[in-house]
């Protein structure tokens, strides 16, 4: 099987009521990202577009986008997903063999919707809906009955928020760099408990792109591949009220998939970075867990240990994470463009020495239904 690297990277700076159109925002990273990689337009024979109709105000939304990423001139799909399931059709689409480039493009306004309305469609309308679940008040049930099974505390969900944005003071990109103390956090508006203001996401405004080629592409026509080498993706069941909210079954099954796929045994010694898919605080505890970076319930004292901070034995999010910069489906792209920059030796004062080996995980439906999972190396 050939492989597939990752040759171009582009991110625009999140916030909230950016001014460029969907479109707009588009162009600026395929364009980025093309520089990035030292290519033209000419050279992608396929596209991938991110983008959703709920979000983005309209039926078929991708279409705001064909022109700028140049999707209007090759084969094209959209996902409605994830940024990293937008990434694992790109690599799917490389290694059937018809096409050596694919740019993967996600872009998000969401700070032009109502989110709560929005995620509460993505419950059963018969039974679930009428009860006003939403992304932020049933993520409060799963944080509040992995605290139940596992031990875990509020105070210790707070060290991630802590973590994560400082981390973001290092990063260009990021929406929300602060200092963060643990009572910062403790004593900010509760929206939904435990979950309170900095212990969730802001929603963000941005684009990012990857460029993906296959092996003999990216050696001869690249100065910089970064190459994809395991990948593993899964679901779990739609109803809540059918699986426990304390396990991660889905991400397990992924996490192992791209783990065999990689040679990865033993992933805590193995993995030198990870970027995280951590919309609430609460999530990169339950994450680690399911990537098998600690046992189950072992999470929550791998924080306090110092384990993921910056200079810890595993870095988890030095970007910042999702805490720090949401933008609605681009997250799970963004985790794998900042894991690529690592890899490069490219991120900058949020950098982890010697990284070769990294760690990009993407999450998308009701408190993570679905996961996807990429292992990156140099």
């Amino acid at each position: 099987m050939n492989k597939v690297a990752i040759v171009g990277t582009a991110q625009t700076k999140y916030q909230k009521n950016n001014p460029a159109s969907r479109a707009e925002m588009a162009f600026e990273v395929t364009s980025k990202a093309l520089e990035d990689a030292g290519l033209t337009i000419k050279d992608i024979d396929n596209t991938v577009t991110l983008c959703n109709d709920y979000w983005d105000g309209r039926t078929i939304s991708c279409i705001a986008l064909t022109e700028a990423t140049g999707s209007d001139k090759v084969h094209t799909t959209n996902v409605s997903g994830d940024g990293t399931y937008g990434a694992l059709l790109g690599m799917m689409r490389i290694l059937s063999g018809h096409f050596k480039a694919t740019l993967v493009v996600a872009e998000s306004k969401g700070s032009e919707a109502v989110p709560g309305i929005i995620t509460n469609a993505m419950f059963d309308p018969i039974y679930d809906r009428m009860l006003g679940l939403d992304a932020v008040n049933s993520a409060a049930l799963q944080a509040r009955r992995y605290m139940s099974k596992y031990g875990a505390t509020a105070e210790q969900f707070a060290m991630v928020s802590v973590k994560n944005h400082k981390n973001a003071r290092n990063n260009p990109y990021a929406h929300l760099p602060m200092d963060l103390s643990i009572e910062d956090v403790m004593k900010s508006r509760v929206l939904a408990d435990p979950i309170k203001l900095y212990d969730s996401s802001p929603v963000s405004d941005g684009a990012c792109a990857l460029i993906l080629a296959e092996e003999s592409f990216a050696s001869t026509k690249c100065k910089k591949p970064v190459w994809i080498k395991g990948v593993g993706s899964a679901a779990d069941l739609y109803h809540l009220g059918d699986r426990d909210l304390a396990e991660t079954e889905s991400l397990i099954t992924a996490a192992k998939k791209a783990y065999a796929m990689a040679g990865i045994s033993s992933p805590l010694k193995e993995i030198d970075v990870a970027e995280v898919y951590d919309a609430f605080s609460y999530m990169e505890l339950m994450r680690m867990e399911g990537l098998g970076l600690t046992e189950r319930g072992q999470a929550s004292s791998a924080i306090e240990a110092g384990l993921t901070q910056m200079k810890g034995a595993l870095p988890i999010n030095p970007s910042g994470g999702v805490l720090s910069s949401h933008a609605i489906l681009v997250s799970g792209l963004a985790r794998i463009a900042e894991a690529t920059l690592q890899l490069r030796g490219e991120a900058g004062a949020r950098q982890v020495d010697g990284a070769r080996v990294a760690l990009a995980h993407g999450s998308q439906g009701a408190c993570g239904q679905g996961h996807c999972v990429f292992v990156l190396g140099s």
